[in-house]
């Protein structure tokens, strides 16, 4: 392996890192993948890559909300085979995670081709100083809603947060968390519902993305950096995830308003 193979497996295991620390915190993962590659000297990452990364993001999601979907699929089964009152909270859950899915599914499809575009560093900055503005608005609010209080037009309201987030610039995580606080929910609901609501979405995303995946001309050249990257993002996207659950816990998502501030003001200064 050569000096120059081994210098593009090292910025892909950077670029893995950024993907796997950004995409469950409310900062934009895909604007910061593209402020690294371009301090990186990569270029635009493709279509394939994003995918692979946001796979890896997704296993170590599934991994650590595993017990909370296990729960979830089993007693809506048996809540809809016996109607029986001790899985109804989790069966309503399940439904509204399938309404709150609905805005993204479908726009998604609509506007799957401006979606695939590039922006510029200005739109990035502009994309978080909109997130900023929208976790200071919110940054006071303590919602009393917890699963059993979510009603369809709470998930509606979400779901048609993160339908915004497929602006590129706009965070996911952000976009659902601000939304579901925002409709009075608390902090550790609005963090679970926001990474149920993730899950279908991501799932759908690596589906369509799937042939385009196996008919990538280059990827066996890159199978290595693309699998480093894969495990970092992997690594850290469960390491990261567990550190923002603890954010929320404590109620301290304002941090992240003087983030996307800062980082908006030295992207329009530098690039």
């Amino acid at each position: 392996m050569g000096v120059l193979d081994s210098l593009l497996i090292i910025k892909m295991i950077i670029i893995g890192l950024v993907q796997g620390f950004t995409e469950p915190i409310p900062v934009s993962s895909s604007g910061h993948v593209m402020i690294a590659s371009e301090i990186l000297g990569l270029g635009e990452q493709g279509f394939t890559f994003a995918i692979l990364t946001n796979t890896a993001s997704l296993f170590a999601i599934l991994y650590i909300y595993r017990k909370d979907i296990v729960r979830l699929a089993l007693n809506s089964i048996l809540y809809l085979k016996t109607k029986n009152v001790r899985y109804k909270s989790d069966f309503r859950f399940v439904f509204f995670i399938v309404i709150g899915t609905i805005p993204a599914g479908v726009l998604g499809i609509l506007l799957s081709n401006y979606i695939a575009e590039s922006v510029s560093m200005t739109t990035i900055a502009v994309m978080l100083f909109v997130t900023g503005i929208a976790l200071w608005l919110i940054r006071n609010l303590k919602g009393n809603k917890g699963e059993g209080d979510i009603t369809i037009k709470d998930a509606f309201i979400v779901g048609l947060g993160q339908a915004v987030a497929l602006t590129p610039g706009i965070s996911r995580s952000g976009a659902t968390i601000i939304s579901a606080v925002a409709v009075g929910m608390k902090q550790d609901t609005a963090l679970r519902f926001s990474f149920m609501l993730y899950i279908p979405v991501s799932l759908g995303g690596v589906i369509l993305g799937f042939s385009d995946f196996l008919n990538e001309p280059n990827k066996a050249d890159l199978a290595i950096p693309y699998l480093a990257a894969f495990i970092a993002t992997l690594i850290m996207t469960y390491f990261a995830m567990k550190w923002f659950m603890g954010i929320m816990k404590n109620g301290k998502l304002v941090y992240f308003t003087y983030y996307c501030f800062i980082v908006g003001i030295l992207l329009l200064i530098f690039f």
